[in-house]
């Protein structure tokens, strides 16, 4: 996923480190320099800076060479690079990435690593799981992301709606009593497919399955239409387009003209709002997406990014030792103050208290959940045949024939070899 869409205790006494491999200079006795591809505003300069300077004065036959790449174009030039013969050591891959990469053979297997030094049972499973293909981890969790509830609290107030929800059901009654006086309960798009597949998920259902390897689409399964049932009843609340994603026109703008109680969307989202109308500074809140209880919050698509370490990649020993410093509780704790994200293990949630928008977010990462995990599923993306499907409900179709229509054309596309 795209950054900020978009961060573990690590033992480093690690065997590979008793031993001193990650220490080890080059062949001609001189520095290792290993190399990371990291993306455009995943981590701050200054954080790079921080880190740098640790780890080379911790580390010091080892230098660290950053490259930033753009997301851009990202996949076809990380695919050349797993094949070429000068491939970087560690490259920061969106979570739901991976499985694409593993599919072609480069990737080098991390389980050994990731099972021993880095804490694997408490990732987060939106981070872990798209990063494990066939029970061998090739993505390590590096930082997550995910969408919250913002809202405005001076509408809160004058509806009377005190607190924020727990469960899905007061949602709806409090989002009804928010619609009134001119006011939108809530501002949702007809085709926000991310917010669909939490409430999906809620119900049991998936956007796909797999069945002995082959991938078929869900959208149809009785699970799956509650799923889109609920966000017909919520998204009727206000006036967003059923027709049209988040981006048109932008939620934010939609939402800073101060008449829209609530919008789905990351935290970072605010300060666009508080942008677009300052008058709207210190009056924004965030609560986790409402689940069906009130026991936990709301499924929710986790974004984020993971580290990978080509199989050609010369410094596989020193590369593992920078995954390790970089996914470990001193650089994730950095990390998630920094750039204001979600640390890639639950433990950590502590380190953002006092940052409401990621605290929230946090909060909801608890019951983070990643797209099917198919090397196919970004073309599933590009195509996109979820779009039409949510907008045909909205619109009056019967849910079922457009379910087992979107299904099927899912499935074609997941078929594809």
């Amino acid at each position: 996923m795209k950054n900020r869409m978009l961060a573990g205790t690590v033992a480093l006494v690690s065997s590979l480190a008793l031993s001193g491999c990650g220490l080890l200079p080059g062949a001609d006795g001189g520095d290792v320099t290993v190399k990371v591809w990291l993306m455009k505003d995943s981590a701050s300069k200054g954080f790079l800076d921080r880190f740098t300077e640790s780890y080379e004065n911790e580390n010091p036959s080892v230098r660290l060479e950053f490259t930033i790449q753009e997301w851009g174009g990202i996949g076809p030039k990380v695919t050349a690079a797993l094949e070429s013969d000068d491939a970087p050591d560690v490259i920061e891959v969106g979570n739901t990435q991976v499985a694409q990469y593993a599919e072609s053979g480069g990737l080098r297997d991390l389980t050994l690593e990731s099972m021993r030094d880095l804490g694997s049972e408490d990732w987060l499973p939106g981070l872990a799981e798209p990063g494990s293909i066939n029970g061998m981890q090739f993505g390590i969790p590096w930082y997550a992301a995910n969408r919250v509830v913002i809202y405005n609290k001076d509408l809160f107030a004058r509806a009377g709606v005190e607190n924020p929800p727990k469960t899905r059901e007061q949602w709806i009654r409090d989002t009804e009593k928010l619609n009134s006086d001119g006011n939108q309960g809530i501002y949702l798009a007809g085709q926000n497919w991310y917010v669909l597949a939490g409430f999906v998920w809620d119900e049991g259902g998936e956007l796909a399955d797999e069945n002995g390897g082959d991938w078929q689409g869900a959208l149809d399964s009785p699970a799956a239409l509650k799923g889109m049932d609920f966000y017909k009843r919520l998204q009727s609340l206000g006036h967003g387009p059923k027709d049209a994603d988040e981006e048109k026109p932008p939620q934010t703008d939609v939402f800073a003209r101060g008449d829209v109680a609530q919008i789905i969307s990351v935290p970072g989202s605010a300060a666009l709002i508080e942008q677009e109308n300052p008058e709207l500074k210190g009056k924004l809140g965030y609560f986790p997406i409402p689940g069906k209880t009130a026991k936990a919050p709301g499924s929710v698509f986790t974004g984020g990014s993971d580290l990978i370490v080509p199989k050609k990649a010369d410094h596989r020993s020193e590369a593992i030792d920078v995954i390790e410093a970089l996914a470990g509780e001193r650089w994730q704790t950095e990390l998630a103050r920094t750039m204001s994200y979600v640390p890639n293990k639950p433990s950590l949630a502590s380190v953002v208290e006092g940052q409401e928008g990621t605290a929230a977010m946090a909060q909801g990462a608890t019951r983070g959940r990643a797209t099917p995990n198919s090397p196919q599923w970004a073309a599933v993306e590009a195509a996109n045949p979820i779009k039409p499907y949510m907008t045909a409900v909205l619109e009056g179709g019967d849910p079922l024939t457009e379910a087992t229509e979107a299904s099927e054309r899912i499935t074609a596309i997941l078929s594809r070899s």
